[in-house]
């Protein structure tokens, strides 16, 4: 093998990495720091137990709201109630979550970057 490495390449002798590609990947970066900073901001919401339980969270995985019917608080079955509470931030997470994974799909044209 030559001194210089292989000739042609970005390994040594010339070439080295295209300013277009740099440019594009921070271009990317950019528009996929800005894409998350939006999605924190929004909101998203569920419901569990026919409606009588509401959460409502952003995209940093905090409850803004949680709604409860009058009609669910049965201190015989308080567990019910927990479980349906659980249920509807779950389901808000979950709708947050999907969100997120769509608008990173659609920036990234399906290349999955996590490590």
């Amino acid at each position: 093998m030559a001194k210089g490495g292989f000739r042609g390449s970005s390994f040594g002798g010339g070439g080295g990495i295209n300013a277009n590609m740099i440019r594009q990947a921070q271009k990317m970066q950019a528009d996929m720091m800005k894409m998350q900073s939006e999605m924190e901001e929004k909101t998203y919401s569920a419901n569990a137990g026919g409606g009588m339980v509401s959460a409502v969270v952003n995209g940093k995985h905090e409850v803004l709201s949680l709604t409860i019917n009058p009609e669910a608080v049965d201190p015989e079955d308080v567990e019910m109630l927990q479980d349906m509470v659980v249920a509807a931030v779950n389901e808000a997470m979950r709708a947050a979550d999907s969100a997120m994974a769509e608008s990173m799909n659609k920036l990234t044209g399906g290349i999955n970057f996590s490590f």
